[in-house]
Parts: C-alpha cells; structure tokens; sequence
C-alpha cells in the first residue's frame, strides 16, 4: 500500500505516514539509495526493519527529495542539507516523517497494555493529571506522553535526557489534539508545543498516536 495520509500543517511543515504492506523485494525496486545508506540496509538483521527503513525512502521520495539528499549527524539525528528539518519515526507497520522549515520532532507508538508496566520509568509531574480510573484513557494518555517525550529528546538528542526527569508535559485533553511542554535539562530550559492525533489503521483494531512537536 502506498502512501496512507497526509497532513499539510502549514505552509512550511507536512507530514507523510505510509502503511508497510509491500514486501521487501517491492519497496527495494522502488527507491535509489547511496552506497552507505544500501550498507546500513544489509545490516540489519530484521526484514520489518528493513522494510521501515525502505518505506521512510519512499516518503522522502514522494516529498522530492532523494536519499542523496538525507544524512545522519554523530548522533543518528537526519538532516538535509538545505532550509528544510526533517524526523522519522516508525511503528510496526507503519512510518512517517515529517519536514518543515521549523525545528521539529515526530513519534508514532501503537496503543497498547504494555505501556501501563513501564509508565513509572518515564511519567513524573504528569501523575497530576491522568486518568488512571479508564484504563482505555489512560493508555491513549500515556501513550500521547510517551509519543511527546519521544518528538523532544529526537530534537535535542542530548547525551543525559531522561524522559522521566527532564522533560515534562502538560496537563492535555484526549478531545483536543494540542498541549505544551518543556524539556529542563543542567541549565537549560526550552519550551515546545505538541500537537497529537489518533490514526486508525484501516487493516488493524489496533489503533496508534501520532506526535509531534515543535521547538519554541
């Protein structure tokens, strides 16, 4: 399946998510890579990666761009060589990037119990305010916490960031689809606005959270 949604935020910021469902062999034939990109695709050991790998080309391609064009810093954070931030994120059977003129950050996660078990290593000043009495809810909460926690640490991809210690976000309502939040880290303070949205999969029950964030 090819591309499966796009958001056009704004002018300058969009986003592309793809649901995986060709096979390998299918999304190989479809994208040109540089020899080291093709390097770090033979190096991985699982095929879903492989595939997620391929499917963010696909992505990239479908905005214009071409693998050429996209670099990794020392630290594994993707940039291109002009005006343009870019994220990547994938989930099982889904990727997305997203790409604007502003500093940005991007997570998707699928909903799921499994997050209940490790909420307490990365949640701290939210307890105020989770709903912990709809086990739904509460998932879809901690998942939107975790999603945003995710789009921060992927902007400033700082050695030392702890999700639980460091970054806080804000009081939000599953009905809206903004909050805020901010990353305290030795000295620094910065602020971000993240935007949240739930993607139903059309082949699934299963339902994921899409955020994204923006620095101030």
């Amino acid at each position: 399946m090819p591309l499966f949604q796009t958001i056009q935020f704004n002018e300058t910021t969009k986003i592309l998510i793809w649901h995986i469902t060709e096979s390998f062999e299918e999304l190989l034939s479809k994208v040109v890579l540089k020899e080291k990109t093709q390097q770090r695709l033979d190096g991985m050991k699982s095929q879903m990666h492989q595939r997620a790998f391929l499917s963010v080309r696909m992505l990239i391609q479908e905005m214009g761009f071409t693998d050429h064009e996209m670099h990794y810093d020392e630290f594994g954070k993707p940039y291109f060589n002009c005006h343009n931030h870019i994220s990547i994120t994938h989930s099982h059977d889904f990727a997305a990037i997203i790409i604007s003129h502003e500093t940005v950050g991007i997570d998707m996660e699928l909903q799921r119990e499994k997050i209940l078990r490790i909420a307490d290593k990365f949640v701290d000043t939210e307890n105020s305010y989770l709903n912990t009495q709809n086990t739904t809810d509460y998932i879809k909460e901690l998942t939107v916490i975790w999603g945003a926690k995710e789009a921060i640490f992927k902007i400033r991809n700082e050695k030392g960031i702890s999700f639980k210690d460091h970054i806080r976000v804000n009081a939000f309502s599953l009905k809206e689809n903004l909050t805020e939040a901010s990353l305290h880290f030795d000295d620094l303070v910065v602020d971000f606005n993240v935007h949240y949205k739930e993607i139903k999969s059309s082949t699934s029950w299963q339902d994921f959270t899409l955020v994204y964030a923006f620095e101030k």
